[in-house]
């Protein structure tokens, strides 16, 4: 039995939801965000609850109850809050900024990189060494933030590159002499 697919998630002040077939579509301040779920889950929806129970007791259903809650949470809280990940860029000469619609990397190739910004996704560089990723859908928030890393991924001696800020880089030992 799902420990998580047994909790409501709560409709907070301003988000309106619509279920309609195996569509919940749920609009916010910050948008619209809609999730086509597998026919053996049910969504109800309560007075600022909604509710997801399996259809029937098969294994697929059992492993997407707690799937199918989460998505649903993750709409709720996309349209009313958002999501943000901030990322860190550690090593010499290597800086970000914002110009336009693009976001501009500078990591130490021989070219600039200008990695333009998806129309959903807002991003910010306070600082020359930050950047924050923010967004209300949140796998989209996590694909560009990871994308945005691939460019130079930390490496183990130094640890020049991109990094999440909460993200440890283990460290090696240089060689010996």
């Amino acid at each position: 039995m799902s420990r998580v697919g047994k909790h409501a998630v709560s409709i907070p002040s301003g988000v309106t939801v619509q279920i309609a077939k195996n569509l919940i579509e749920v609009k916010g301040q910050l948008g619209t965000l809609s999730y086509t779920y597998p026919k053996e889950i049910a969504i109800t929806q309560t007075d600022q609850e909604l509710l997801v129970s399996p259809v029937g007791e098969g294994k697929f259903a059992r492993a997407m109850w707690g799937t199918a809650r989460n998505r649903v949470r993750n709409l709720v809280q996309g349209v009313s809050e958002g999501f943000k990940i901030d990322l860190e860029i550690n090593g010499v000469g290597y800086r970000a900024a914002v110009q336009g619609s693009d976001l501009v990397l500078q990591l130490g190739f021989s070219h600039e990189i200008r990695f333009p910004i998806p129309a959903e996704i807002k991003i910010a560089c306070e600082k020359p060494t930050s950047i924050s990723v923010f967004g209300a859908d949140r796998q989209q928030v996590g694909e560009v933030a990871a994308h945005i890393r691939g460019f130079k991924v930390p490496e183990p001696y130094k640890g020049k590159g991109i990094k999440y800020l909460k993200e440890t880089i283990f460290r090696k030992e240089g060689k010996k002499k």
